[in-house]
């Protein structure tokens, strides 16, 4: 192609020297036919040299292999588990806190809190954040506030009225998991290693996030059971569906949409034994599309063992937005194995750190009621 292209240009360039030598002879001037000749032969000649110069060009690039994002994903996750097992396995040395996420890769870490989302969920309706450092939220007090909207006549002033802002801030409180691993089950090529870890270290975190998200612990996290809206039950060391009613209307109707309720296993029990005296219908009712078979006026029933007991003055049920809880998680889990200190047991430790608080954000979403104790 390139050498007909440059015999023909050779050949435009003889044929517009033959027009012009033949002037010359004559001595005088193109013709209308001869000029319009020439220019087409000058545009001839310049797209055959912006083609040859195009050709040089593309000479010096180099054709680039077609990658899918998502298989060039999966290659470094199987790269980073791999570098993962070594790593426990011994044969490979943790790096220094600045390389750690070459050993410890997101990929991992992530798999271990969608984990943590799957087998807690009270955390999976809580709003989450998953970074590092305080979070500090404006919380407005309703209860403080005289601001309303009055009727006012013409040219009168209105008189402003006050709110009140306070602040909840979300630190980092640290918990570890300890997850005990057998060296017999290390060493057998069917035996998945990652997920093992993954699973011992996300189960022992969910456990601990479960409880705290629920009851919490003074001077770290909060859970729901701080909520500030309360009822109490009309009857002494019990709870009646008329309890139940008042339980669901301390939430503002904007917020009913997404609501829950959580109890204790017990409780759930003792509520399946309620009946509406007027329709005979159980209160408790078998519904298969709920989390946990259950609901009460349509409202799911979630079941937690960390839930007190529906005794004399316990927190018996928690009702309401889950998302009015608000937990900050680090998504950067740390995890440090341990080879020395389980030597003899022929096992190696795997520890999971994480960093974490939680404190009820939007008290409005969230509702708790407590058996009356007197």
């Amino acid at each position: 192609m390139i050498k007909g292209l440059v015999e023909k240009r050779n050949a435009l360039v003889d044929e517009m020297e033959g027009l012009l030598n033949k002037a010359k002879a004559e001595t005088r001037a193109f013709n209308d036919e001869e000029t319009a000749r020439v220019e087409a032969i000058k545009k001839e000649i310049t797209g055959i040299d912006n083609t040859l110069k195009a050709e040089d060009e593309f000479r010096s690039f180099d054709k680039k292999e077609v990658k899918d994002v998502k298989d060039e994903k999966v290659e470094q996750r199987a790269l980073d588990e791999a570098n993962f097992v070594k790593y426990i396995k011994g044969e490979k040395r943790a790096l220094d806190i600045a390389d750690n996420g070459g050993i410890i890769p997101t990929s991992i870490a992530n798999r271990i809190i969608e984990t943590v989302k799957e087998l807690s969920p009270i955390y999976s309706m809580a709003t989450i954040y998953n970074i590092g450092g305080d979070l500090v939220f404006p919380v407005y007090d309703e209860s403080s506030s005289s601001i309303a909207a009055v009727y006012v006549d013409d040219l009168t002033t209105l008189t402003e009225g006050t709110g009140k802002f306070t602040t909840v801030k979300l630190q980092n409180f640290i918990a570890g998991a300890l997850a005990k691993i057998s060296k017999s089950l290390m060493n057998r090529t069917d035996f998945d290693l990652v997920t093992y870890v993954v699973n011992k270290i996300a189960t022992a975190i969910a456990r601990f996030l479960e409880k705290e998200l629920i009851v919490g612990t003074s001077g770290k996290m909060s859970g729901v059971l701080s909520a500030t809206q309360n009822v109490e039950s009309a009857t002494v060391g019990a709870i009646g569906l008329d309890d139940i009613i008042d339980l669901m209307d301390e939430i503002p109707e904007v917020y009913q949409q997404n609501c829950c309720f959580i109890m204790n296993k017990a409780t759930r029990k003792a509520l399946r034994k309620i009946k509406n005296t007027t329709t005979g219908d159980y209160m408790l009712q078998k519904d298969a599309t709920m989390p946990f078979g259950f609901s009460i006026f349509g409202k799911p029933v979630y079941i937690s063992e960390n839930m007190p007991t529906a005794d004399a003055g316990n927190k018996a049920i928690v009702y309401g937005d889950m998302s009015g809880l608000y937990v900050k998680l680090a998504q950067n889990v740390e995890i440090q194995i341990l080879n020395e200190l389980y030597a003899t047991a022929h096992a190696v430790g795997a520890v999971g750190y994480i960093e974490a608080d939680s404190k009820i954000v939007e008290p409005q979403k969230i509702a708790t009621l407590t058996v009356k104790s007197a």
